[in-house]
């Protein structure tokens, strides 16, 4: 009798043990998945390994570019950012041709459509973030008869940006719009690579009027001054929109800080620099 109480208080025991064990493996597996999704969740608070990101940016980014790198290196100072600037259509072009690009912010959605027909955008990293205005400027100071789009044929001259680039793009459309696209067509044009080319041509004097977007007559509102905006329906919204491009040199610590990147330009804090620099959020 003896014998048997001892032996099932053994089995008792064993189960007994069995039962806790079990349940401590169970605590700590949830205790871990709590602790990844929470890293996840706040990768600003997770320090990148180092990583140097080439971004390509339509040239209107310039300025509230710059500022958001050194916002972002705050919390990131690993990440090295490596702007190329220049026009969307441009850039565009300079990716299908296999320049090493890890972001793309194009001024224009045609050519962020175009990369991604070509299967050289990153899944489900697209978004359409920003919205432009399209102004037509002169020097600041100067003279002229020209008082908005509709009677711009009045200029002895027009700095324009090609019809590639999206600004330029933009503004053959609200003059096709406004039925006077043969008539500028035969202006003297001076026809600029980028909107920051059509810029400095009129700030310098180059030419008597020119059309850039709203931001960029704003960064440089000691040398120009906007005319007018373009017509209300006369073009469609000029949307910005960012993505991850496909890079097959990036190693792991690159893709994390691409898209640890491309996150923090979706924040509220990067939306208040946007907003700062001209710029609207896109709904």
């Amino acid at each position: 009798m003896g014998l048997c109480l001892a032996m099932c208080a053994s089995l008792l025991f064993g189960c007994g043990s069995n039962s806790s064990s079990g349940s401590t493996s169970s605590t700590t597996t949830a205790e871990q998945s709590s602790s990844s999704t929470t890293a996840a969740t706040d990768s600003s608070q997770t320090k990148l390994e180092k990583a140097t990101l080439n971004v390509f940016i339509a040239a209107s980014l310039s300025n509230v570019m710059k500022d958001l790198a050194t916002s972002y290196n705050e919390t990131q100072p690993n990440v090295t950012l490596q702007y190329n600037a220049d026009s969307s259509g441009t850039l565009q072009k300079q990716i299908q041709e296999g320049g090493e690009c890890d972001m793309f912010f194009s001024a224009a959605t045609d050519k962020m459509d175009t990369l991604e027909s070509a299967g050289l955008v990153v899944s489900d990293t697209r978004k359409d973030l920003l919205e432009n205005k399209v102004v037509l400027i002169k020097a600041k100071g100067s003279s002229t008869t020209v008082t908005g789009f509709e009677n711009i044929t009045n200029a002895a001259n027009i700095a324009l940006a090609g019809e590639d680039v999206p600004v330029g793009k933009y503004a053959r459309e609200i003059f096709t719009s406004l039925g006077i696209s043969d008539q500028v067509m035969s202006m003297e044009i001076n026809e600029c690579a980028n909107v920051t080319a059509v810029l400095t041509a009129v700030a310098e004097g180059s030419n008597e009027v020119g059309v850039v977007y709203a931001t960029d007559a704003a960064s440089m509102s000691d040398k120009v001054e906007v005319i007018a905006e373009a017509p209300e329906g006369s073009m469609k919204t000029a949307v910005y929109p960012v993505a991850l491009i496909k890079n097959d040199k990036q190693d792991s610590a690159m893709k994390a800080a691409a898209e640890d990147f491309l996150k923090y330009l979706e924040s509220d804090d990067a939306a208040k620099v946007f907003e700062k620099y001209g710029f609207t959020i896109h709904k």
